[in-house]
Protein backbone atom coordinates (compact mmCIF):
# COMPACT_ATOMS: atom_id res chain seq x y z
CA UNK A 1 0.00 0.00 0.00
CA UNK A 2 1.34 3.44 -1.03
CA UNK A 3 1.58 6.60 1.51
CA UNK A 4 1.19 9.50 -0.05
CA UNK A 5 1.58 13.00 1.97
CA UNK A 6 -1.10 15.78 0.12
CA UNK A 7 1.42 18.70 0.97
CA UNK A 8 3.88 20.64 -0.36
CA UNK A 9 5.19 22.16 3.01
CA UNK A 10 8.80 20.89 3.15
CA UNK A 11 8.01 21.06 7.34
CA UNK A 12 5.36 18.63 7.10
CA UNK A 13 7.78 16.27 4.90
CA UNK A 14 10.21 16.30 7.26
CA UNK A 15 8.22 15.87 10.20
CA UNK A 16 6.33 12.63 8.53
CA UNK A 17 10.07 10.97 7.56
CA UNK A 18 10.41 10.42 11.76
CA UNK A 19 8.17 8.11 11.03
CA UNK A 20 10.52 5.94 8.83
CA UNK A 21 7.50 4.57 6.46
CA UNK A 22 7.75 5.00 3.22
CA UNK A 23 5.90 7.54 1.25
CA UNK A 24 5.29 9.57 -1.81
CA UNK A 25 4.71 13.42 -1.80
CA UNK A 26 1.54 14.87 -4.25
CA UNK A 27 0.75 18.73 -3.56
CA UNK A 28 -2.72 18.86 -3.29
CA UNK A 29 -4.12 21.37 -6.21
CA UNK A 30 -7.28 22.34 -4.75
CA UNK A 31 -8.75 25.47 -3.68
CA UNK A 32 -8.66 26.61 0.13
CA UNK A 33 -11.35 28.70 0.65
CA UNK A 34 -11.73 30.08 4.61
CA UNK A 35 -15.59 30.49 5.50
CA UNK A 36 -15.82 33.74 7.71
CA UNK A 37 -17.32 32.67 10.91
CA UNK A 38 -16.17 29.57 11.04
CA UNK A 39 -14.33 27.80 13.75
CA UNK A 40 -10.86 27.26 13.41
CA UNK A 41 -11.34 23.89 13.88
CA UNK A 42 -13.74 22.98 11.72
CA UNK A 43 -11.60 25.37 8.85
CA UNK A 44 -8.68 22.71 9.34
CA UNK A 45 -10.39 19.84 9.26
CA UNK A 46 -12.49 20.52 6.29
CA UNK A 47 -9.13 21.62 4.86
CA UNK A 48 -7.31 18.86 5.56
CA UNK A 49 -9.95 16.32 4.07
CA UNK A 50 -9.82 18.67 0.96
CA UNK A 51 -6.56 18.54 0.10
CA UNK A 52 -6.56 14.26 1.15
CA UNK A 53 -9.41 13.95 -1.07
CA UNK A 54 -8.28 15.86 -4.06
CA UNK A 55 -5.10 13.31 -3.99
CA UNK A 56 -7.06 10.37 -3.30
CA UNK A 57 -9.27 11.03 -5.97
CA UNK A 58 -6.09 10.59 -8.90
CA UNK A 59 -4.08 8.00 -6.56
CA UNK A 60 -7.16 5.07 -6.73
CA UNK A 61 -7.97 2.43 -3.66
CA UNK A 62 -4.48 1.08 -3.16
CA UNK A 63 -3.50 4.57 -1.50
CA UNK A 64 -3.71 6.00 2.28
CA UNK A 65 -3.18 10.05 1.41
CA UNK A 66 -2.36 12.28 4.11
CA UNK A 67 -3.61 16.01 4.41
CA UNK A 68 -3.04 18.22 6.82
CA UNK A 69 -4.27 21.87 7.45
CA UNK A 70 -2.88 24.44 10.27
CA UNK A 71 -3.61 27.88 11.35
CA UNK A 72 -3.09 30.31 14.07
CA UNK A 73 -6.19 31.73 15.98
CA UNK A 74 -6.62 34.46 18.76
CA UNK A 75 -9.91 36.42 19.95
CA UNK A 76 -11.64 34.51 17.33
CA UNK A 77 -9.88 35.51 14.00
CA UNK A 78 -7.91 33.20 11.97
CA UNK A 79 -4.24 34.42 11.29
CA UNK A 80 -3.02 33.19 7.34
CA UNK A 81 -0.08 33.42 6.39
CA UNK A 82 0.92 36.85 5.92
CA UNK A 83 0.08 39.08 2.62
CA UNK A 84 3.37 41.46 2.97
CA UNK A 85 5.63 42.13 6.08
CA UNK A 86 2.89 45.08 7.07
CA UNK A 87 0.70 42.15 7.54
CA UNK A 88 2.92 40.05 9.24
CA UNK A 89 3.87 42.95 11.66
CA UNK A 90 0.35 43.38 12.61
CA UNK A 91 0.11 40.12 13.51
CA UNK A 92 3.13 39.50 15.49
CA UNK A 93 1.97 42.59 17.18
CA UNK A 94 -1.39 40.97 18.07
CA UNK A 95 0.18 37.89 19.53
CA UNK A 96 2.85 39.95 21.15
CA UNK A 97 2.20 38.78 25.24
CA UNK A 98 -0.86 37.00 24.68
CA UNK A 99 -1.65 33.40 24.56
CA UNK A 100 -3.21 31.88 20.97
CA UNK A 101 -3.81 28.53 19.41
CA UNK A 102 -2.72 27.09 16.89
CA UNK A 103 -5.09 24.49 15.21
CA UNK A 104 -4.13 21.43 12.72
CA UNK A 105 -6.24 19.05 10.83
CA UNK A 106 -5.59 15.74 10.03
CA UNK A 107 -7.17 14.01 7.47
CA UNK A 108 -6.50 10.45 6.34
CA UNK A 109 -8.04 8.44 3.41
CA UNK A 110 -7.57 5.12 2.29
CA UNK A 111 -8.74 1.56 1.80
CA UNK A 112 -12.86 3.19 2.13
CA UNK A 113 -11.96 4.67 5.17
CA UNK A 114 -11.66 8.04 6.63
CA UNK A 115 -10.34 9.82 9.68
CA UNK A 116 -10.46 13.13 10.02
CA UNK A 117 -9.76 15.42 13.31
CA UNK A 118 -7.44 18.19 14.66
CA UNK A 119 -5.31 18.71 17.31
CA UNK A 120 -5.11 21.85 19.07
CA UNK A 121 -2.12 23.38 20.69
CA UNK A 122 -2.10 26.85 23.02
CA UNK A 123 1.65 28.96 22.58
CA UNK A 124 2.44 32.56 24.48
CA UNK A 125 4.42 35.10 23.17
CA UNK A 126 6.99 36.99 25.45
CA UNK A 127 6.04 40.68 24.51
CA UNK A 128 7.87 42.44 21.89
CA UNK A 129 9.24 45.15 21.05
CA UNK A 130 8.73 46.74 17.74
CA UNK A 131 12.72 46.07 16.99
CA UNK A 132 12.44 42.55 17.78
CA UNK A 133 9.49 42.12 15.28
CA UNK A 134 10.86 44.35 12.59
CA UNK A 135 14.51 41.89 13.11
CA UNK A 136 12.33 38.50 13.03
CA UNK A 137 10.48 40.03 9.52
CA UNK A 138 14.07 40.74 8.48
CA UNK A 139 14.66 37.00 8.55
CA UNK A 140 12.36 36.36 6.19
CA UNK A 141 10.77 33.47 8.05
CA UNK A 142 6.96 34.68 8.79
CA UNK A 143 6.26 35.17 5.10
CA UNK A 144 5.19 31.63 4.20
CA UNK A 145 3.68 30.70 7.94
CA UNK A 146 0.66 31.20 9.14
CA UNK A 147 0.23 33.42 12.44
CA UNK A 148 3.41 35.06 10.78
CA UNK A 149 5.75 32.79 12.32
CA UNK A 150 7.82 29.32 12.80
CA UNK A 151 8.33 27.98 15.74
CA UNK A 152 11.26 25.73 14.91
CA UNK A 153 13.51 28.51 14.59
CA UNK A 154 14.06 31.68 14.62
CA UNK A 155 10.35 32.27 15.58
CA UNK A 156 11.26 30.08 18.58
CA UNK A 157 12.67 33.03 20.61
CA UNK A 158 9.27 34.67 20.35
CA UNK A 159 7.38 31.48 22.53
CA UNK A 160 7.34 31.86 26.37
CA UNK A 161 5.25 28.72 26.70
CA UNK A 162 3.68 25.82 25.22
CA UNK A 163 1.16 23.84 26.03
CA UNK A 164 0.33 20.56 24.10
CA UNK A 165 1.82 19.29 20.84
CA UNK A 166 4.86 21.01 19.83
CA UNK A 167 4.83 19.11 16.15
CA UNK A 168 1.09 20.23 16.04
CA UNK A 169 2.79 23.99 15.89
CA UNK A 170 5.31 23.33 13.37
CA UNK A 171 2.25 21.67 11.30
CA UNK A 172 1.90 17.78 11.51
CA UNK A 173 1.12 16.94 14.76
CA UNK A 174 3.08 13.23 14.01
CA UNK A 175 2.10 11.11 17.17
CA UNK A 176 -1.08 11.51 16.87
CA UNK A 177 -0.53 10.68 12.77
CA UNK A 178 1.19 7.76 14.31
CA UNK A 179 -1.96 6.34 16.03
CA UNK A 180 -4.51 6.87 13.14
CA UNK A 181 -2.27 4.92 10.52
CA UNK A 182 -1.30 2.09 13.16
CA UNK A 183 -5.32 2.09 14.86
CA UNK A 184 -7.22 2.81 11.83
CA UNK A 185 -5.10 1.77 8.88
CA UNK A 186 -3.19 -1.19 10.36
CA UNK A 187 0.12 0.86 9.08
CA UNK A 188 3.23 -0.01 11.44
CA UNK A 189 5.50 3.63 11.59
CA UNK A 190 8.25 3.20 13.29
CA UNK A 191 8.12 2.01 16.84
Amino acid sequence: MRIILASASPRRRELIENLKIDFEVRTADCEEITVPEELPEDTVKRLSLTKARCVAELEGDDAVVIGADTVVAIDGKILGKPADENEAAEMLKLLSGRTHRVYTGLAVIGGGKTVNEYVETEVKFYDLTDSQIKRYIATGEPMDKAGAYGIQKYGSLLVEEIRGDYFNVVGLPVGRLDRVLREDFGIEPLI
